[in-house]
């Protein structure tokens, strides 16, 4: 992950900042997206919002479901901006998601879209675990104790 900071093509489009909150992530997943060409054109230039988003395996491919991505000005040829869109996995990780899913109860959460070193706009996914009230409370009260204690390093030498 390190290196693909420093490397110039790589570039964040879309963040879930709430994915980590709300849910407990067990594992990530890379996929690449299937878009039509003004969708490409308004990411390079606009941006998206996958925060309401979800992916799901429907019969027996990988969607992401709700996802933004704001209109390109100066397309000949629009597109719907909250449309279904597919999902590339391999066959053996459509299996594995299909069983997290169905079996396990877990949710695959859209965490970031970004383009790749290679230009490509990629999607990872979160195989996670809904949290409840109490598991958000202990969180929030770790991440706080965690502040303040670097605070009083911070101002006690």
């Amino acid at each position: 992950m390190a290196k693909q900071k420093t490397d110039p093509n790589y570039k964040v489009i879309a963040e879930n900042r709430r994915a980590r909150f709300d849910y407990a992530i067990e594992d990530d997943l890379e996929c690449g997206v299937v878009l039509h060409g003004s969708e490409v054109k308004s990411l390079r230039e606009n941006s998206a919002n996958i925060a309401e988003s979800y992916a799901s395996v429907d019969e027996g491919e990988l969607w992401l479901t709700n996802s933004y991505i704001a209109p390109y000005d100066r397309a000949m040829f629009s597109h719907e901006e909250r449309r279904k869109r597919k999902l590339l996995v391999s066959r053996k990780e459509l299996a594995r998601l299909w069983a997290d899913t169905q079996r396990k109860g877990m949710t695959l959460v859209p965490l970031v879209m970004y383009f790749n070193h290679r230009g490509k706009v990629k999607l990872k996914i979160g195989i996670a675990k809904g949290k409840k009230n109490h598991d958000k409370r202990a969180s929030e009260a770790k991440r706080d104790w965690g502040r303040q204690k670097q605070r009083l390093l911070r101002h006690g030498e």
